[in-house]
């Protein structure tokens, strides 16, 4: 396969759809009474460090991801849970189902969590994370990213994504990605270098915004 013959389709998005029908909720603030709930003192400054989680230095480049997360009006999505999980930089998850021949770090654990500012902002320090194979005979690599919860006003208003790095040659290959039609929607799920959020000596800045709701352009 060359990069002009563009990937196969990602025919895993079809084994992840939802085989029953979708259940039609009467009351939608009663599903908020019994759904999951946090407060501001569960999630602590030191959740969206993970590079100080453990004792000791996890391995990798450092980077700093920041970014604005917004409603289709571009007003700020204030107060609300960012969660992120990744791989570390040899590109194993820590996780018992993730069997890639490469080394864990025990000083990664690759989650972590923040609450967004007055302004819509979120901020993680966290390392790059590796490349990793997609398993059995493949010769192809899933391309460095980061997965990406979050939540609107309510724990019923969820998305999930991910964010990927510029520049990275494995992109134009990858079915996740071009599972996403558009080539300009793609787009807005490569984060962009800013060494204006660059921490010196310590970390690359990355920004990378988010809009929630996002209604017809």
């Amino acid at each position: 396969m060359t990069a002009t013959d563009g990937p196969e389709p990602y025919t895993g998005a079809l084994s992840r759809q939802p085989r029953n029908a979708l259940v039609v909720v009467d009351d939608p603030d009663a599903v908020e009474l019994t759904g999951p709930v946090f407060g501001t003192a569960d999630v602590t400054e030191p959740d969206a460090d993970l590079t100080r989680q453990h004792p000791g230095q996890p391995l990798g480049e450092r980077i700093t991801v920041t970014g604005r997360v917004q409603d289709r009006a571009g007003r700020p999505v204030r107060g609300q849970l960012v969660e992120i999980w990744q791989a570390n930089a040899a590109g194993r998850y820590a996780h018992r189902r993730d069997q890639h021949d490469a080394p864990l770090d025990p000083n990664f654990t690759g989650a972590g969590r923040c609450l967004t500012d007055e302004q819509g902002r979120y901020r993680f320090t966290t390392i790059r994370p590796g490349a990793y194979p997609w398993g059995g005979n493949s010769r192809s690599w899933r391309p460095a990213h980061i997965h990406f919860s979050l939540f609107g006003t309510a724990f019923t208003q969820r998305l999930v994504t991910q964010m990927y790095f510029p520049g990275d040659p494995l992109l134009p290959l990858d079915p996740i990605w071009h599972a996403v039609r558009d080539a300009a929607d793609r787009q807005r799920l490569v984060a962009a270098y800013d060494p204006e959020l660059s921490v010196p000596g310590r970390s690359l800045g990355y920004r990378w915004d988010v809009v929630l709701d996002a209604g017809p352009r």
